[in-house]
């Protein structure tokens, strides 16, 4: 079976063995890019927060022979008016950042317009009125640089406000199509965004409630796609979504030191997601859906390459 993980947050700290400041571990990232590998893992899009987060996204994805997004996250618009440079000088900047990787002698590793969207979930992060201000300028880089859209929407207000921008700035799928990550929507909100041309990209936060479980399972397979968040948005036995986790010592899963104090080199660690764990994703959406995982991977593998990869562009 083959995978792609179109969601993983590599320059997070805890993949440095930083823990809430505190450091606990060397880093183990080619381990943990080993494990992937080993676990089928072949493509893997590291997600860009931020200018500066997306910078060292492309860093990254140049070092490991992955991909990335390049993007500002809701959460991180605030950072856009606090610039010297203004909203100007960073929109500047971070489309000097795309067009660089994307043109001649560029490494093309920036294949998507990302993380971009709404989330009225934490407004401490940035003001609604400074999300809304921006993200039709952001969005407009997909049209720019004819790159898909890796979308974040948080509550139903914020999926209203999403789509009302999509449309009013005239997003089109010729544009690069898009998917909306990390989904935890509704079913009527799923099937809008899907009418629209978009993807749906489902990881372990997608699986909490039985709210979620039925939208799952209303999803068109060819419009679904698969994601960790990692090191976020691990399935647990308190979700909704437990019955259908492979059991403990299955081949599935991973192994994990209990802590990150007590962190053994080739181990993950409890509670920390990783590329390798997409495939845990894979069985518990392929149990839900009541089909085998190797027909499942497979769709998803078809529907990643035509949203992500349509040339193939540098394995």
């Amino acid at each position: 079976m083959r995978f792609a993980d179109i969601a993983v947050n590599l320059t997070d700290p805890m993949f440095q063995g930083v823990y809430r400041s505190r450091t606990r571990h060397a880093s183990d990232l080619p381990q943990l890019l080993e494990r992937a590998r080993d676990s089928g893992v072949e493509k893997i899009l590291i997600t860009g927060t931020s200018l500066s987060e997306s910078r060292d996204a492309l860093k990254l994805a140049q070092q490991y022979n992955l991909h990335c997004t390049a993007g500002c996250h809701p959460t991180s618009t605030s950072e856009i008016d606090s610039r010297s440079t203004g909203a100007e000088g960073y929109l500047s900047d971070l489309s000097r950042l795309i067009e660089d990787d994307r043109g001649a002698g560029g490494s093309k590793r920036i294949i998507s317009i990302g993380e971009v969207g709404l989330d009225y979930d934490r407004l401490h992060h940035s003001p609604k009125e400074v999300q809304l201000k921006h993200l039709p300028s952001l969005l407009l880089l997909s049209k720019t640089f004819k790159l898909p859209l890796f979308l974040h929407s948080r509550t139903s207000e914020s999926h209203f406000d999403l789509v009302r921008i999509l449309r009013d700035v005239g997003w089109e799928t010729w544009w690069g199509g898009g998917v909306v990550h990390s989904f935890t929507g509704t079913e009527g909100e799923m099937k809008e965004l899907v009418d629209m041309g978009l993807y749906i990209g489902i990881n372990g936060c997608s699986l909490k409630t039985s709210e979620n479980i039925d939208v799952v399972k209303q999803i068109p397979l060819d419009r679904l796609l698969l994601e960790t968040d990692a090191p976020w948005c691990s399935p647990t036995s308190s979700h909704a979504s437990a019955s259908h986790l492979p059991p403990a010592d299955s081949p599935l899963v991973s192994k994990r030191v209990a802590k990150p104090e007590k962190f053994q080199s080739g181990l993950g660690v409890k509670g920390r997601m990783e590329p390798a764990d997409i495939v845990v994703i894979a069985h518990i959406v392929a149990s839900i859906r009541g089909i085998s995982i190797e027909s499942l991977a497979e769709q998803v593998w078809r529907n990643t390459q035509t949203l992500f990869y349509p040339n193939d562009v540098r394995q």
